[in-house]
Formats: C-alpha cells, sequence, structure tokens
C-alpha cells in the first residue's frame, strides 16, 4: 500500500499507541496536519506556543509510563521548542519531537523558515534524525520510539522536510529495531551486586540516596522494600521524590542546597552510601571536594555508565536497571544469614534524630502575612496528599518540595535539571489528560506563571480542571533571596512593578479567579476551589515577600556549611 510521508507519521503514531500529540501547526507540517485531521485515534492538542507542546508531553510523559510526542513546524517552531526540549533532556524524560523541515532541496539554502534543527537540538537531545527520503521514514520514528524510552530515557527529534511528508511509499512500521552502536547495559553485573550487598550489611552508618532513575525505571517498589527490610534511612532528590514514602519514618526528607540539616549532616557523616538512580547533582552534595570521605563507601547504580564517577569516585559502579538490580540485591539479603548490626543501627538513628531535633523546617506561624509554606501544607492537607503537583521554579517550587510529603511516584513534576520557569501550567495541562478525573494543582509564582501563561487559553479549550496555587511575593523570589545573602540587598531587576490582576485575567480567559491577601482565607480558598471540580481556579496567595527558603547551602559550599533560618 502507498501512502504519503504525512500518512506514514500518522499510521506510525497509530502502532506506536500515541493518545496525544501536542502541537502547533505551521506551513512545512501541514501535510502532517491534514492527515491528523482526517482519522480520530491520535487527538492533537492545539497550544499556544511550541514551548508549552514540549512542556505538555513532558508532563503527560513524567505522570505516566509513556512516552510523549509533540509536532512542531519549521524555523521558530523548532527553536521555540528548544526549551522544552532541553528540559526534558536534563531530566531523562522519554519525548519524540517531530518538527517541519524545508523540502529537501531548499535546506541549506537560507529558504524562508529554514533552521538547522540537528544542528541546533544536538545538544539537548538523546538523538536527531534528518529524514531525506520517504522509504527511511517509518523506520526512524521506530527508531526515535526505542532511544527515547529505552536506557536512560531522553528526547528524540524528527526533522522531516515537507516534500517528503507528500512523496509516496510502501508503508510497513517495523515490529522491532536494533541499533548496532546502541545496545544498553540493563542487568547489573552480579559481582558487583554481591559486593554492594556486603558492604550494605556490614555498615554501621548507611545512608539510602534515591533520586530520578527511581521514578522513571518505576522502581520505587523495589527501593520501599530494600530500606524497609535493612531499616536504613532513605533520603530521595528533588527529581525522586515519592520513589520512597515521604511520610515513612525512615525518611529523612530532601538532600542538598534546600535538603533538610538531617539529610545533609547524614549525607556527610554516612559510611556507605547507596546511590540509586542518581547523578550526585552539584545542587545535591555540593562541593564535591568537601564532600569527599576517605573512610565513606560509595555503591552507585545507574542505567548510565557515563554518569558513573563523574563528580564523585565510587567503590562499586553498577550500571543497569535499577528495579532490576534492587531485584537482586532484595534476593541477595533475603538469602544471606547475615543481618545489619542492630546496635550500631540503633546509635546512628539516635544521631539522626538528634540532627532532626533542629527542626530545620519550622517557620513562623503566627505571622500576620500569608507564609508560602503555610500555603503548601494546607495544599497536602485538603487533597489528603493525593493530588498529581506540578511546579515551576524558584522558591515555591522548594517550598512545594519541602512541605507536600509525596508517597508516591510520578506525583511531582517539576523542571530539576534545566530549572525552566514556564513548566509548571503546560506541564500540568499533559498530567491532566493523561490522568483524567484526577486533582492537578501547579504551584507557580507571579513571575513564573508569566512564561507560559497563554496556555490558560489551551485549557479553556479542552476543560482542564487544573487549580493554580501562585504563590505571589511581588518579587524574582529566588533571585531576590541571593541578592540579600550574597550581593549586599542589592535588588537588581528582581523587583517585579507592573504585575497584571491575576483574578481578571483568569477570568478574561474564561476561568475562576481568587484574591487571597489573609493567612484566615487561605484554607476556605482552597477549599472552595478544589469543590470545582469542572472549573480551572487561578488562586492568587499575596505572600509575605521577605520569606526566604531554608535550609540552604551556598553555592561552592559543602552540605554541612548550610545556612539555617534561626541563624540569621
Amino acid at each position: 500500500m502507498q501512502l504519503t510521508g504525512a500518512e506514514i507519521v500518522v499510521r506510525c503514531l497509530q502502532e506506536e499507541g500515541v493518545e496525544y500529540v501536542y502541537g502547533y501547526p505551521g506551513g512545512s507540517v501541514l501535510n502532517i496536519y491534514d492527515e491528523l485531521h482526517k482519522q480520530e485515534k491520535v487527538k492533537h492538542v492545539l497550544v499556544r506556543h511550541e514551548q508549552g507542546a514540549v512542556h505538555a508531553a513532558d508532563g503527560y510523559s513524567r505522570s505516566s509510563q509513556k512516552t510523549g510526542v509533540a509536532l512542531v513546524t519549521s524555523g521558530p517552531g523548532v527553536t521555540n521548542a528548544v526549551t522544552g526540549i532541553a528540559t526534558a533532556y536534563m531530566d531523562s524524560i522519554p519525548l519524540v519531537v517531530l518538527s517541519g523541515q524545508v523540502p529537501t532541496h531548499y535546506i541549506g539554502q537560507d529558504a524562508f523558515q529554514e533552521c538547522d534543527a540537528v544542528g541546533i537540538t544536538r545538544p539537548c537531545v538523546k538523538h536527531n534524525f534528518l529524514v531525506k527520503d520517504v522509504k527511511d521514514l517509518a523506520a526512524t520514528i521506530k527508531k526515535a520510539f526505542y532511544l527515547a524510552a529505552t536506557g536512560r530515557p531522553g528526547p528524540v527529534l524528527v526533522d522531516i522536510p515537507k516534500d517528503v511528508t507528500q512523496a509516496k511509499t510502501a508503508f510497513s512500521y517495523p515490529r522491532t529495531v536494533a541499533l548496532r552502536s546502541y545496545n544498553p547495559v540493563t542487568k547489573g553485573h552480579s559481582g558487583q551486586i554481591k559486593k554492594a550487598v556486603q558492604l550494605l550489611l556490614e555498615a554501621k552508618r548507611p545512608m539510602v540516596y534515591a533520586g530520578g532513575g527511581v521514578v522513571l525505571n518505576n522502581a520505587a517498589p523495589q527501593l520501599t522494600r530494600l530500606v524497609r527490610s535493612l531499616g536504613y534511612p532513605c533520603t530521595t532528590t528533588l527529581m525522586g521524590l515519592g520513589g520512597f514514602p515521604g511520610t515513612d519514618p525512615q525518611y529523612t526528607g530532601m538532600p542538598g542546597m534546600h535538603g533538610t540539616y538531617e539529610t545533609n549532616m547524614a549525607m556527610q557523616h554516612c559510611d556507605v552510601l547507596i546511590a540509586v538512580g542518581a547523578r550526585f547533582d552539584d545542587r545535591v552534595i555540593g562541593n564535591p571536594s568537601h564532600f569527599f570521605r576517605a573512610d565513606r563507601k560509595i555503591i552507585h547504580i545507574d542505567i548510565d555508565p557515563s554518569s558513573i564517577s563523574k563528580r564523585v569516585k565510587v567503590d562499586v559502579p553498577i550500571v543497569g536497571y535499577v528495579a532490576d538490580v534492587l531485584d537482586e540485591m532484595q534476593k541477595l539479603i533475603d538469602g544471606s544469614p547475615q543481618r545489619p548490626d542492630a546496635a550500631a543501627l540503633k546509635a546512628w538513628w539516635a544521631e539522626i534524630k538528634e540532627w532532626q531535633g533542629k527542626e530545620c523546617l519550622r517557620y513562623d506561624r503566627g505571622s500576620a502575612l500569608i507564609k508560602p509554606q503555610f500555603v503548601v501544607e494546607k495544599l497536602y492537607e485538603i487533597t489528603g496528599g493525593d493530588a498529581f503537583i506540578t511546579s515551576d521554579v524558584g522558591q515555591h517550587q522548594m517550598w512545594a518540595a519541602q512541605y507536600y510529603k509525596f508517597d508516591q511516584p510520578r506525583r511531582w513534576i517539576n523542571s530539576g535539571g534545566l530549572g525552566t520557569m514556564g513548566f509548571g501550567l503546560p506541564a500540568a495541562m499533559g498530567v491532566q489528560m493523561v490522568n483524567p478525573g484526577a486533582t492537578v494543582a501547579c504551584v507557580t509564582g507571579e513571575a513564573s506563571i508569566q512564561m507560559c501563561i497563554q496556555e490558560l487559553s489551551t485549557c479553556k479549550q479542552y476543560h482542564l480542571p487544573i487549580k493554580l496555587v501562585n504563590l505571589n511575593n511581588r518579587y524574582l523570589g529566588m533571585v531576590r533571596q541571593w541578592q540579600e545573602f550574597f550581593y549586599g540587598n542589592r535588588y537588581a531587576e528582581s523587583y517585579v512593578d507592573a504585575l497584571p490582576d491575576f483574578v481578571k485575567l483568569a477570568e478574561a480567559y474564561g476561568h475562576v479567579g481568587m484574591k487571597i491577601e489573609k493567612p484566615g482565607d487561605v484554607e476556605g480558598a482552597l477549599r472552595e476551589a478544589f469543590k470545582l471540580k469542572e472549573r480551572l481556579v487561578f488562586m492568587d496567595f499575596i505572600t509575605d515577600q521577605t520569606e526566604n527558603v531554608f535550609p540552604m547551602v551556598p553555592g561552592g559550599k559543602g552540605l554541612t556549611e548550610m545556612i539555617l533560618a534561626e541563624e540569621l
């Protein structure tokens, strides 16, 4: 059967079971849009900006176990998408981004809306393709989905010239794909796993440090079983929240720059540290030279061999899917007569409890102003901890991570590696679509929300009842905090002096708007908003402008060099 390239694209998406494509039309992709219009199996979601398209596909992927798909046109379409692609790349999110390109005979001639999509995106994709022959199209799309979802996941771009979408060829979609240069190791080395288990069982002061790999590999059950069977303390990174239950007594909180005092002290002073699907990020361990301890043994499990010993030298590297490696470890532990040293573990927990006595997350609950932490605590209480929470980037992101306790994976959706303002709202759209009927809230700030606020129009068109929690302090909050601490209170360009009336703006888009200015009104507003199950509600909480995120490890400092609220 002879099909056009555009028909082949749509058939490939159908074969992959794609539910939604997030995109924005333009000249180079009109053939594909025409074919999408002729069928109903794959639904297209019209966003209002290509950045929003990729973020929505990203949120769709993070909150499910599926590969997100975005479709953009050539030139400014694909360049607008780069921020979303880079966001997904930094956080290892499986996406396939289809971009239009000028006809093949125009490439390199500065044609209208031409740009080198492959060259521009090369540093921020797992792989990319330029399809010059319609005969290669189906196989290339199959490879794209395979590459995006296997090994260490990531975004893959397929750039398709317009004449390729017009040309015809016989259609056959490959059932499987094999790439000679791509064979990720998925099964951990048995000898290394045995060494790791021996180290863990002999530890006197153990610490389990889990990252986003636990969530991406759906390894939360294995991690939880291992931690509970050993009785060891556990921390999860910003990307790993929900990988181990946040309400579990063995959970010590988040590590790193805005992690808890007890977690950072335990990370620094443990004798055996097992890193599971984490990469020793600079925001997690601070200064690597300060983090180094000759008397501490480190086990590192990761699917990506290039992440192991990249920033911190480890003693037992294990390359493989974390779920499979943890299963193997559990079998060895269950079959071993050796148990953890109960007396040493008791003493270690006593030390951790002492650090917990600092109550590093306490704040002024008697303030006449709305404290942002209080809003997040009430959000947790009212949703029963069962919501999907997306966030933008800044102080509000850290408060959401600190005060909303995630007991399940894939409930916390945020831009960790790139730190992309504007991510929260479009990501929430993707989350809501793949989880219809679920409670979805976006915790944002008055600066971040304006980056992609046009997506309120998309929410109206597709009836997405997202609840926006705007922690409005009239500043670029995290910038202001750094300027207060490290730049002599010189607030250079961090004050936001021309804010819109968010209530009127939400109403202009056809949504419900609320402005909340008193602490006593916070709970009532949240309860009222969540009762409106079929409506998007924009809640504008006017918060204390001077509130800072604590604890804080200053840039370049070590984990134990935290600034705590009571020290100022």
